[in-house]
């Protein structure tokens, strides 16, 4: 199918394609049987079974001999050739400025895209869906992925501080931003239920009836209580301290969305740059978490119910000495414990503590006094021991490769 005029690069790529089980697009030139050179559009993919092996390649032909303009420079002059009564030249430059820009359309493609399953197995073209049905790998959905993507993790920030340091959103501005993350929620969830997804034969499912128990099968029940509006309950003054808390617990069930944020990054894992970046936000994240539990064991035990004392050994009782804002006790009003750090200096010391923790550094400024204090820090430097082995043993696997 090929001959002399035939790029070698081009014949190199395919073969290359072959051999990894890859997808790729290129414009070669080949010759009929009567030796007559035409130039194809060529399209390889690869079609795998249930068991995610390829079993055959679809390769697609279009004639684009018609669109290839004779160009006449020093590296193709005296290669023309007859084609349909015109005069065509082997042009190897033009070839490959159009292999360079597939390339970089189809790496931008992946990079854009969320879905781990962004298209089947093999390039097709659009199916024909009702009206009403989005195709998950069209622009809109992609944007729209992006926009979830980065209100999850904003979910995953405030909501773990809003549950441990008991923060009634009275502040109308973040209670209406909120709310408009509640409400973007709640169209993600109308918006699966009209969105294609990718079968098990790698075929993409249109039909409103499979598409809907699709989702009611897999993330509807998880979305739907990540949707419900539980700040603006909170916001009412005069909710029950127990159930202003029990709503505040539920909405701990928000993280669970980060478990479709790791399926759709998974594809990232490919590039350096990526896993690197991924690996830090991780690790601030995790680190942020356990900024939020650390305190609230701390705001636990501080005070002893019992004989309404404070801890003079606890963290806190020492942190709001340093700074100056010491707790005391009011005899003439509430007669509670009132004062200490502000909430500001309690998230950060948290968080220094978590982090130096995790990372097995441990100054010694914060410590745990009381038992469960000490059972967590056990588990947070366990958690810092096993991240940190984990990424060595990639990082001495990575170095083993390049070298």
């Amino acid at each position: 199918m090929y001959g002399e005029l035939t790029d070698k690069k081009s014949i190199d790529q395919v073969r290359q394609t072959f051999d990894n089980y890859e997808s790729n697009c290129f414009e070669i030139l080949l010759y009929r049987k009567n030796r007559s050179p035409v130039w194809f559009y060529m399209q390889v993919a690869p079609i795998r079974n249930e068991n995610d092996k390829v079993v055959l390649f679809l390769c697609t032909f279009k004639d684009i001999t018609l669109f290839k303009q004779p160009i006449e420079d020093e590296t193709t002059k005296g290669e023309c050739f007859t084609a349909a009564g015109r005069c065509f030249y082997s042009n190897k430059i033009l070839q490959k400025q159009s292999l360079r820009k597939q390339e970089t359309l189809i790496k931008k493609d992946r990079v854009l895209q969320l879905n781990s399953d962004i298209l089947p197995q093999y390039k097709q073209e659009a199916p024909k869906t009702p009206p009403h049905i989005i195709l998950h790998y069209c622009t809109f959905k992609t944007t729209w992925d992006w926009v979830i993507l980065i209100l999850t993790f904003y979910t995953a920030i405030m909501v773990p501080y809003n549950v441990s340091f008991k923060t009634k959103q009275n502040n109308i501005v973040w209670l209406v931003l909120d709310s408009v993350v509640d409400v973007i929620f709640l169209v993600d969830i109308v918006l699966n239920f009209h969105t294609t997804f990718v079968g098990p034969g790698g075929e993409v499912i249109s039909d409103p009836k499979l598409i809907r128990m699709n989702y009611l099968k897999t993330w509807f029940v998880i979305d739907l209580l990540s949707c419900l509006p539980y700040d603006i309950i909170n916001a009412f003054e005069n909710v029950d301290e127990g159930i202003s808390s029990l709503f505040s617990s539920l909405k701990v069930v928000r993280l669970l969305r980060l478990g479709r944020v790791a399926r759709k990054l998974d594809h990232y894992l490919e590039y350096g740059a990526a896993v690197l970046v991924l690996l830090v936000c991780v690790f601030g994240l995790v680190a942020h978490w356990l900024a939020c539990i650390w305190y609230s064991i701390g705001d636990y035990e501080v005070i002893d119910e019992a004989t309404n004392t404070i801890k003079v050994d606890s963290w806190l009782y020492q942190l709001a000495l340093s700074i100056g804002s010491p707790y005391r006790y009011n005899t003439s009003g509430s007669g509670q414990w009132e004062g200490g750090p502000g909430k500001d200096s309690l998230y950060i010391t948290s968080l220094y503590f978590t982090m130096t923790s995790l990372t097995t550094i441990g100054f010694g400024n914060i410590a745990p006094t009381s038992d469960g204090e000490k059972i967590f820090s056990v588990a947070m430097m366990m958690v810092g021991c096993k991240y940190g082995t984990h990424r060595c043993g990639e990082c001495f696997g990575l170095n083993y490769l390049y070298a």
